[in-house]
């Protein structure tokens, strides 16, 4: 039997390789799931050694985390023209959608992660979910120009996180074109919590 050969890695520090890693497991978690996507059956895929990807990742779900920090890199890209002139609804919509869009080619994979994370034998990811998702509220804040301190600032917080949340959820079972569906609630969402933050607002102490 002829021995395996296996592909030389673009550099085994290069953030082309990991990068490449990234796109690779994507693909694989496609075609088999992403519960079947760790890192054996991934350098075998991808015709490197195990540590060639270690090398970058420690596990699967470091791959899941960078593929999200793509999403917020997204997220905070270069913004339109007139942009800070909209209503901060407007800027809120358009900025969560930069992140969901990001993901939306790979949206099965995406909602197999969110699931494998918050399953409950996998305590030891819900720290790092939780940070993670905090990380995202506070850019997209940050990107959406809410730059409130104080008692404002948590409910400008509670009530993103919680958009963030419901959206997400919706946006997992969403196969309609171009994600209608996602920017319909969305849009709904933030037209009922703009009403209900002006109310907070009025009674919260700034």
């Amino acid at each position: 039997m002829a021995e395996k050969k296996i592909k030389k890695p673009p550099g085994v520090k290069t953030d082309a390789f990991r990068q490449h890693i990234i796109d690779e497991a994507l693909s694989f978690a496609d075609n088999h799931g992403w519960s079947q996507s760790t890192l054996g059956p991934l350098a075998d895929h991808m015709g490197v050694e195990v540590n060639d990807i270690r090398a970058h990742f420690p596990d699967a779900n470091a791959i899941a985390n960078a593929w999200f920090t793509r999403a917020q890199d997204a997220m905070l890209g270069k913004k339109p023209g007139g942009f800070d002139t909209l209503p901060v609804r407007e800027r809120i919509n358009l900025i969560m959608l930069r992140w969901f869009d990001a993901l939306a080619p790979h949206r099965e994979v995406a909602a197999q992660i969110f699931c494998a994370k918050v399953h409950y034998p996998h305590i030891h990811h819900w720290a790092p979910a939780i940070f993670l998702l905090s990380r995202t509220i506070q850019l997209l804040r940050d990107a959406a120009g809410l730059h409130a301190r104080g008692r404002r600032a948590q409910i400008e917080e509670i009530g993103l996180t919680a958009l963030f949340l419901a959206t997400l959820r919706g946006w997992c079972r969403d196969d309609s074109p171009d994600q209608e569906r996602t920017r319909r609630n969305l849009d709904r969402r933030l037209q009922q919590i703009d009403r209900n933050i002006l109310k907070l607002y009025s009674c919260a102490k700034v």
